[in-house]
């Protein structure tokens, strides 16, 4: 099976990261969300190539200080919360 995704748009209201920061948020992001699609699926509604103009999910519970890193690898996991099986 492939599976396209294309986030268009990814708000994250009150972070502060320079360029590098979120580059790094971003690789982490990217990687994460592919391994849990790759090892976890989609969900069945959405296999037949449906598009969501939003997705509602809940807010990331990460620890203060966290590292850019650490944010992309929570917020994959949430919205993998809100697409997978």
């Amino acid at each position: 099976m492939n599976i396209s995704l294309n986030v268009e748009r990814l708000v994250l209201d009150g972070l502060d990261l320079d360029a590098r920061g979120r580059g790094v948020l971003q690789t982490a992001f990217e990687a994460e969300l592919t391994r849990l699609l790759t090892e976890g699926g989609i969900a069945q509604e959405l296999s037949g190539g449906r598009a969501l103009a939003a997705l509602q999910l809940p807010e990331l519970a990460t620890p203060p200080g966290a590292t850019p890193r650490q944010l992309g690898l929570a917020l994959a996991s949430s919205i993998y919360s809100g697409i997978g099986q």
